[in-house]
């Protein structure tokens, strides 16, 4: 959706590596906001995305307009993905993922690619991007790239520049619920429960930070589970200030 920083730059890498020929594609999905979310205000910078594509290793920018990608208006057809779109972020943003699905439906169907390359960050839109590839029949690999995080851990995100500096101080709550949680798992737990409550432990030092969900899941149903597995997702949201923000672990 623009404004792209380091991790977006790392998906384009990968994709460069990896593919002949790379497209990146900028365009702030109206669709995916709820009515009282930050369309209006979603950090825009045209100029400078298109100069990140160029020197990561983008052949192409598409970056379409409103009109292009929506025809008849924003409440035309949708593409939805029953039940895993109504779940973690789904849950707490009703009809984020129909926009989601949507959009990168158009965007599929425009550039047929053989491999689109996502952040894990954004991982129950990876789930349901997965299910709707599978039951559409796309012809296209999804790639999940690691999270990319800035030095004091804190997940980069876009919107990490609606923080203040107190508020960014705050925010390394969800990093640190994360690397708790994955310590836990490496000495040997695996009870779900112990998880959360461990997770939310590190919330509760922080009363400001307004926790979300604190969730483990099965990462291709993002259905809670008793315990954890290789491959299980621990996936984390919270509202810091005004700003919504989310981060998570494959655990291992």
């Amino acid at each position: 959706m623009g404004a792209l920083h380091a991790g977006h730059a790392s998906l384009i890498y990968e994709a460069r590596a990896a593919c002949s020929h790379v497209a990146v594609s900028l365009f702030v999905n109206p669709t995916q906001f709820g009515p009282s979310e930050d369309f209006a205000r979603y950090p825009r910078s045209f100029e400078a995305d298109c100069a990140l594509a160029e020197r990561e290793g983008a052949d192409v920018v598409f970056a379409p307009s409103v009109g292009e990608l929506y025809p008849n208006g924003p409440a035309s057809t949708f593409v939805e993905v029953p039940d895993l779109g109504d779940r973690l972020d789904g849950a707490s943003r009703p009809g984020h993922f129909r926009g989601v699905a949507t959009v990168v439906a158009k965007l599929l169907i425009a550039a047929e690619p053989d491999r689109a390359f996502f952040g894990q960050k954004d991982a129950a839109q990876v789930a349901v991007l997965r299910r709707m590839v599978a039951d559409l029949g796309f012809a296209t690999e999804i790639v999940v790239c690691p999270i990319v995080r800035d030095p004091d851990g804190l997940a980069i995100s876009s919107r990490n520049v609606y923080l203040s500096a107190a508020e960014r101080a705050r925010a390394l709550t969800l990093s640190r619920a994360v690397h708790r949680v994955e310590s836990l798992v490496a000495e040997g737990e695996r009870r779900a429960g112990v998880l959360i409550a461990a997770a939310r432990e590190i919330f509760a030092s922080e009363p400001e930070v307004r926790v979300d969900y604190v969730e483990v899941v099965d990462w291709s149903t993002l259905l809670p589970v008793e315990n954890a597995a290789t491959g299980t997702l621990f996936a984390v949201a919270a509202v810091v200030g005004k700003t919504r923000l989310i981060d998570n672990a494959i655990l291992q």
